[in-house]
C-alpha cells in the first residue's frame, strides 16, 4: 500500500512539473489548426471523377517507303551454285517494306454533355483517326474541333448525348501544399489515380510562352497526358501535360496546364477553330536583385523592358527601353514571364492599363493590344526560341550593367543546357562581347552569328568572365 501511495504522489510530482513547464511554452507557441489540412479522401473523389475521365488512343497512318518488286526487274544470276544461292536469297526479299502505322495513348476529359473532350494538343498531333474509350468500355470515333500547339491544348468532339461533366475549379486560387489527384490511362493501363501536392505554381518552362505550370509531384507517366489534375473538392484545376525526367520515367516533377488558361483557349477553339493573342511589341527580361538596387526598387517584381519594336502596341502607347512593368490591367506582375501569358489572353483591339516605373516613378499608361500574327510573332519570340535550340538562355544588358562593366555592349549569359554545344564553353553569368567575331550589341546580333556561323570548324568567342576578358573556341554540332 505504502509504495502505490509513493507512486501515485511521485507521478503527481511529475505532472504538476509538466504542466509548469508546458504552461510557458504553449503561451509562447502560436496555435496552428490542421482542420482543413487533413488528407482528402481519395476513394470517394475517384469515384466522382471516374466516370468524365476518358481514354484516347490514335492512330497515324505510315509514310509510303520505297517497295521492291521482284517481278521482271530479277536480274540473271549465272547458272552453277554461286547462282543459285543469290537467286534464292533475292526470292527471300520481302516486296513491299512498309512501316507499321503508329499508335499513341493519351486521356481527356468530358466538358459538355454533347460530347467535346479536352486533351492535350500533342496526344492527337498528327492523328489519321482518334477513338474515345468511355469508363464503361463503349467507344466513340472523334473529330477535332481544334487544337493550339503553344498551350498544348485540343478539343475533340464525339457524337454523343446526356454524358458526364467535369466540374470545374479556379486555378487562380491554387495554393503551394495543396492535395491534388491525377486520373490517367500511363502506359495503357486504364483509369489510374496518383495523388501529391502542388509543388509550385506560375512555372515558366523554356518552350512554352504562354503558360504559367502547375508544378506537382503527382506521379504522371507517359498516357497521362491530357488526363486531369483534380484538387481536394474534386474539381478540375489543370491538365497534366509534362514531366521533368533523365529516365523517360516519373521522376517526382510533372507540370499541368491551369484549368483557366484552357478554358479560355477552348472558348476560341469553339468559335473559330484557331486562337489568336495579343502582343505589345516588347522584349523584355526579369527584373535582378542588382537591377532592383539600380532602379530604386525594394524588390524584383516586374518584367523589365529590354527593347521596344517600331510600329507596335508598345511603341504607340509610349514604352521606352528601362521601364519596369508592374502591372497589367490591374494584376500585379511578380515574374517577368506572366506578362506574355496575360497579354496574349487579353482582348484584341481593347485598351489595357498598364503600371509602368519609369525614373523612379510610378505612372498608368494606356495600350490598345494587337493581334499576335506571324511579323510579330518572330519579332518577339523567334530570337530568344532560335538561341534557346543551341542550349542558351541569354538576356540584354542595361545601361548600369554595361558602365559597371566598363563595356560598350554585351549579351549575358542567362543558363546553359547540359546538351548545348555551349556547355563546357559558357557559364551563367558570362558575358559575351563577339561571337565568330560579330559584335554582341542585342540578342538579335547572337542569332545570326549562331546562323551564319560555320559548322565544320570552330567559332571564337570573345566575352568577359568574372570582369576579365577572355578568348574561346567552340564547334557547333553539324
Amino acid at each position: 500500500m505504502r509504495t502505490q501511495i509513493l507512486a501515485q504522489t511521485i507521478r503527481g510530482r511529475v505532472l504538476v512539473a509538466v504542466a509548469l513547464i508546458a504552461a510557458p511554452l504553449m503561451a509562447m507557441t502560436p496555435t496552428t489548426s490542421f482542420a482543413n489540412s487533413v488528407m482528402p479522401d481519395y476513394v470517394q473523389l475517384v469515384k466522382q471523377s471516374s466516370p468524365w475521365v476518358v481514354n484516347i488512343s490514335t492512330v497515324s497512318k505510315p509514310k509510303q517507303q520505297q517497295t521492291f518488286d521482284h517481278g521482271s526487274n530479277t536480274p540473271d544470276f549465272p547458272p552453277g551454285p554461286t547462282g543459285d544461292m543469290l537467286r534464292r536469297f533475292f526470292e527471300q526479299m520481302p516486296q513491299h517494306q512498309k512501316s507499321e502505322p503508329v499508335r499513341s495513348l493519351g486521356s481527356g476529359f468530358i466538358i459538355s454533355a454533347d460530347g467535346y473532350i479536352l486533351t492535350n494538343a500533342h496526344v492527337i498531333d498528327g492523328a489519321d483517326k482518334i477513338t474515345v474509350r468511355m469508363p464503361d468500355r463503349q467507344e466513340y470515333t472523334a473529330k477535332v474541333i481544334g487544337k493550339d500547339k503553344r498551350t498544348d491544348i485540343a478539343l475533340i468532339k464525339i457524337d454523343a448525348t446526356h454524358l458526364p461533366i467535369a466540374p470545374m475549379g479556379n486555378s487562380d486560387n491554387i495554393q503551394v501544399g495543396e492535395w491534388v489527384l491525377a486520373i490517367g490511362e500511363p502506359f495503357g493501363l486504364d483509369h489510374t489515380a496518383t495523388h501529391g501536392i502542388v509543388s509550385a505554381i506560375g512555372r515558366d518552362l523554356p518552350d512554352e510562352s504562354y503558360v504559367p505550370f502547375i508544378q506537382t509531384d503527382a506521379p504522371v507517366n507517359p498516357g497521362n497526358s491530357g488526363g486531369p489534375l483534380i484538387d481536394a473538392n474534386g474539381k478540375v484545376i489543370g491538365i497534366n501535360s509534362q514531366i521533368y525526367t533523365k529516365s523517360g520515367g516519373f521522376m517526382g516533377i510533372s507540370f499541368a496546364i491551369p484549368i483557366n488558361v484552357a478554358m479560355n483557349i477552348v472558348d476560341q477553339l469553339k468559335a473559330t477553330g484557331s486562337v489568336t493573342r495579343g502582343y505589345l511589341g516588347v522584349l523584355i527580361q526579369p527584373v535582378t536583385n542588382e537591377l532592383a538596387k539600380s532602379f530604386g526598387m525594394t524588390n524584383t517584381k516586374g518584367a523589365l523592358v529590354a527593347k521596344v519594336d517600331a510600329n507596335t502596341p508598345a511603341a504607340k502607347a509610349g514604352l521606352k527601353s528601362g521601364d519596369v512593368i508592374l502591372k497589367f490591367n490591374g494584376k500585379e506582375i511578380n515574374r517577368s514571364g506572366e506578362l506574355p501569358i496575360m497579354v496574349g489572353m487579353s482582348a484584341i483591339g481593347k485598351p489595357a492599363t498598364l503600371t509602368v516605373l519609369r525614373d523612379g516613378t510610378e505612372r498608368e499608361m494606356t495600350v490598345t493590344v494587337e493581334k499576335l500574327d506571324k511579323a510579330a510573332m518572330e519579332a518577339e519570340g523567334g530570337t530568344s526560341a532560335a538561341i534557346e535550340k543551341m542550349g542558351l538562355k541569354v538576356s540584354a544588358l542595361s545601361a548600369n550593367d554595361l558602365q559597371q562593366l566598363n563595356v560598350q555592349y554585351g549579351v549575358k549569359v542567362d543558363a546553359v543546357g547540359n546538351d548545348s554545344p555551349f556547355a563546357t564553353v559558357l557559364a551563367p553569368g558570362d558575358v559575351l562581347l563577339e561571337v565568330n567575331r560579330m559584335a554582341m550589341k542585342t540578342t538579335e546580333d547572337l542569332k545570326k552569328a549562331l546562323d551564319s556561323a560555320p559548322k565544320d570548324r570552330p567559332i571564337a568567342i570573345r566575352l568577359l568572365r568574372d570582369g576579365q576578358p577572355l578568348f574561346l573556341a567552340v564547334q557547333l554540332a553539324k
